[in-house]
């Protein structure tokens, strides 16, 4: 391959493991993939942790070894990719990394909260799952992370189009809050409001009594008092 120039490296964990040089796709072995998977997450790390965060059950003299071989292969292979200290590994800075990318987008958009949100930033949000299929522990916290991350970001955009005046979009956006935190009462308290701030009585209580028979069969918890005051006057008459 063609030596690439740092610039040229793009590395995509949401929805599947890709790296890209220019326009090409890069073929790379699971265990550089591990490697440069976690360098591009958590940033400059020391190669002890390293390897034994990659090869937890080795020894440390076997994990050290294996990060050894893996970190030449990488070298070898992907010039320019991983920027190897004396004690330390990390990503060029130039590499582009898409979670690094949509981290900063969400950053923004909280320190921004009355600024424009960019038309398809819902669908990325929506669909942007870290690594799935991936299930080492440190890839397991992480994904938890930034699902996090993106409820927040979801609802706070729910938010922002009720504001605006804007009900519908708030029901996308809480919906898909919902969708992927299913048991998650501040994303269906914001699908309850923006149904009902759209004039659908019917949704709003069609939304909290499915809510609150899932809360029940696998929790045994009841709705919140603030949620379920909001569709009390409207439920007898829609029964």
């Amino acid at each position: 391959m063609t030596v690439a120039l740092a610039q040229d490296w793009r590395l995509s964990l949401l929805g599947a493991w890709r790296l890209h040089c220019g326009n090409d796709a890069v073929t790379v072995a699971s265990r550089e993939q591990r490697l440069i998977a976690c360098v591009g997450l958590l940033g400059c790390r020391h190669r002890s942790f390293l390897a034994g965060l990659l090869w937890p059950r080795s020894s440390d003299t076997q994990a050290a070894g294996n990060l050894r071989t893996t970190v030449w292969c990488i070298s070898h292979s992907l010039p320019r990719l991983l920027h190897t200290g004396p004690d330390t590994l990390e990503l060029e800075q130039s590499v582009r990394v898409d979670v690094a990318a949509l981290q900063l987008h969400v950053a923004r958009m909280q320190a921004q909260p009355e600024g424009q949100i960019p038309d398809g930033y819902l669908d990325h949000l929506s669909r942007a799952e870290l690594l799935p299929g991936w299930y080492d522990d440190w890839v397991i916290f992480e994904q938890e992370r930034l699902r996090q991350l993106r409820l927040s970001a979801l609802e706070l955009m729910a938010r922002q189009h009720l504001a605006a005046h804007e009900p519908g979009r708030a029901v996308i956006a809480a919906i898909s809050a919902v969708s992927i935190e299913p048991l998650r009462e501040s994303a269906h308290l914001l699908l309850v409001q923006a149904h009902l701030a759209a004039g659908n009585r019917a949704a709003a209580v069609r939304a909290y009594t499915m809510f609150a028979s899932r809360l029940e069969n696998e929790l045994g918890v009841q709705p919140s008092n603030q949620l379920s005051d909001l569709v009390a006057a409207f439920r007898p008459a829609l029964r």
